[in-house]
């Protein structure tokens, strides 16, 4: 079948590409409200683009009865820092729970009733039960539609010695939440590791 993108209502659009566009890491976003409160927010429209200089990339929408920015790129504009943290399965619930739209008044830490631990060596603290996280700097902004593009620099990573093997994130053991269509949500299947080739005679198929 052919699907015209623009005879669909906007609602339709995100459904087929969130349905097919699978699976999506998700960013557990920690930005700075005031002074002593904190927000905290999942974004599935989010990864990594580059690696000199670190960047990661989130697309914020609108709030749904508001024209206007959601809390977190309005705190991020504000206050130029934020940690991205990424659930693990564990923690699917409580990550689901954070997505409701409260005040901006209202911390969605109290609705879930998740602490924070010092991030050592960055202004802002982290989630204690999350198994990473990244410290990160406003780079840019990008204004496209209803969607605000933030560009975040990685200054800070934080990871739980429990999920490292042999130097590295082992993904069996981060056990990252997979976002997929609306409502749905998946973890880890089988994991192959494949020698990237280095030339043309090592490629077999």
């Amino acid at each position: 079948m052919i699907v015209d993108f623009a005879a669909l209502s906007a609602r339709e659009r995100y459904q087929w590409m969130t349905s097919l566009i699978i699976p999506r890491p998700i960013a557990w976003v920690l930005t700075r409200a005031e002074e002593e409160r904190f927000n905290l927010a999942p974004f599935s429209y989010f990864n990594a683009v580059a690696s000199e200089p670190p960047l990661i990339m989130l697309s914020i929408g609108q709030k749904p009865k508001q024209a206007a920015p959601k809390d977190t790129a309005r705190n991020i504009l504000a206050h130029r820092r934020f940690v991205v943290h990424i659930p693990s399965w564990a923690l699917l619930e409580a990550m689901n729970a954070t997505s409701l739209d409260l005040p901006w008044e209202r911390s969605e830490l109290e609705l879930v009733r998740l602490s924070l631990v010092p991030f050592a060596g960055f202004p802002l603290p982290r989630l204690a039960k999350a198994k990473a996280a990244l410290g990160c700097a406003f780079a840019a902004a990008q204004r496209i539609g209803k969607q605000t593009l933030i560009f975040g620099q990685v200054e800070r990573l934080w990871v739980d010695d429990a999920v490292l093997e042999g130097g590295a994130v082992a993904p069996e053991k981060l056990d990252p939440v997979a976002r997929l269509g609306v409502g749905a949500y998946a973890r880890l299947g089988e994991v192959r590791r494949l020698a990237r080739p280095r030339e043309e005679r090592d490629v077999r198929l």
